[in-house]
């Protein structure tokens, strides 16, 4: 990798950092005849897609069983790595449930509740690796919202990856079919005479997923539109180049299209983290994917003249992953408003958040970080507000409701609280 310097970056440079696509345009149109297929066709047309995509003749589309015989026949320390990451999981969104309330204000008595959705699909990515820990991060915080039922689509293969589908089972999924792809999201959406039609549909996917939530969103809720995993590691002298370089050489290994980048102030911290992700993706099984997604436009290691301007750098990538290796991190956490998920100080590598440190790892990329947050117990939760006015508190009201409903030429409005009092018509 070579070190950029942020103050030279040209324009084009920088829209490539900063406004990461997640390649969706390019798949738009072979989407919708997917989703169409599978809204007209079910069953038969997500089988024809298992044959065409992913090379399987798929039989039973309902893997549910499957998912609990795993949990039996899985190596015993993977199914306690699954189960631990489990239980952190679920205690770091047990915190997040929100109470009801109700108070008095001067005879209003106002208030809200919170509620579950009923039905929640969740997507488990497969393709050119397994993640139950996907599962896990969805499937969990939904069952602690309450959601009654909880489905889980993850693509078919000769042989289902035992991890995955005991992580569903642990999970608590209450029914998993083995659906991938665009093909999955809107099954999940629609229905199908084998899945069950949803409320919403969560979950992390490649482009193609995402193209099929873009898709179906309106007639079914999404939780948002992520793209490639992302990292960024904003560090001075005081880091381990050879740990930044092994974070950023792990988000690499995902996908060919990941972002992965480090903003130092300090050149040689710079220069040695460049040549430790060089050495370091060599000695990886997955080096040919981790060295295209280094070397890709939203990826590198760049040169701020100070921690103040590797801030505004950082505050600009709004990446999904923020990794802070400084002298004084939580300073420059202070400084920083916009990111998915933020890792502190030198044992804090994202792989633990990835897995098992309990914060969910379904987070924002492309920038989204700058409005939003990630997967959360809120995603399954819907609201209501309660009121209920005496009287008196309707009186202290009067004026100002029926004067604002008069300005707004409402003249119902206004009429609908005067008939409450003995002087109205």
């Amino acid at each position: 990798m070579n070190v950029s310097t942020v103050a030279d970056l040209t324009p084009d440079e920088r829209a490539a950092l900063f406004e990461r696509d997640a390649g969706v345009g390019a798949v738009r149109e072979d989407v919708a005849d997917i989703v169409d297929r599978v809204r007209t066709e079910g069953d038969v047309a997500l089988r024809d897609f298992a044959s065409e995509f992913d090379d399987v003749e798929v039989g039973n589309l309902d893997i549910t069983d499957e998912a609990e015989r795993a949990y039996g026949t899985v190596d015993d320390d993977v199914r306690e790595a699954i189960e631990t990451a489990a239980e952190n999981v679920r205690a770091f969104h047990e915190r997040q449930v929100p109470d009801d309330w109700r108070e008095r204000f001067d005879g209003r008595e106002l208030g809200r509740r919170f509620r579950p959705l009923e039905r929640v699909g969740v997507y488990a990515p497969g393709g050119t690796a397994a993640y139950p820990s996907s599962a896990l991060m969805g499937v969990v915080p939904a069952k602690v919202a309450g959601v009654d039922h909880v489905a889980v689509a993850t693509p078919p293969a000769e042989e289902l990856n035992e991890a995955t589908l005991a992580a569903i089972h642990v999970a608590g999924a209450d029914a998993v079919y083995q659906v991938g792809g665009a093909q999955a999201v809107a099954a999940l959406a629609y229905g199908t005479e084998t899945v069950s039609a949803v409320q919403k549909v969560v979950g992390p996917g490649n482009r193609w997923v995402t193209a099929a939530k873009a898709a179906v969103r309106g007639d079914v809720e999404i939780d948002f539109l992520a793209g490639p995993s992302e990292l960024l590691v904003v560090c001075d002298d005081t880091a381990d180049p050879e740990l930044v370089a092994a974070d950023m050489v792990a988000q690499a290994e995902h996908d060919t299209n990941a972002a992965v980048a480090c903003v130092t102030d300090d050149e040689a911290t710079a220069e040695a983290v460049a040549d430790a992700c060089d050495r370091q993706a060599g000695k990886r099984e997955r080096e040919d994917i981790i060295r295209a997604a280094l070397d890709q436009d939203a990826s590198g290691v760049f040169l701020a003249r100070s921690i103040s301007e590797a801030v505004l750098f950082a505050e600009e990538y709004a990446a999904e992953h923020l990794s802070i290796v400084t002298d004084d991190d939580e300073a420059v956490l202070d400084r920083i408003d916009s990111a998915g998920s933020v890792f502190l100080g030198a044992h804090s590598p994202v792989a633990a958040g990835d897995y098992a440190s309990g914060p969910n790892h379904v987070l924002p990329t492309g920038g989204l970080a700058r409005v939003a947050g990630g997967l959360s117990v809120d995603h399954f939760l819907r609201s209501s507000t309660v009121q209920r006015l005496d009287a008196g508190a309707l009186a202290d009201l009067r004026e100002t409701v029926t004067t604002l409903a008069r300005a707004e030429g409402l003249e119902a409005h206004a009429e609908s609280v005067e008939r409450r009092f003995d002087d109205g018509e």
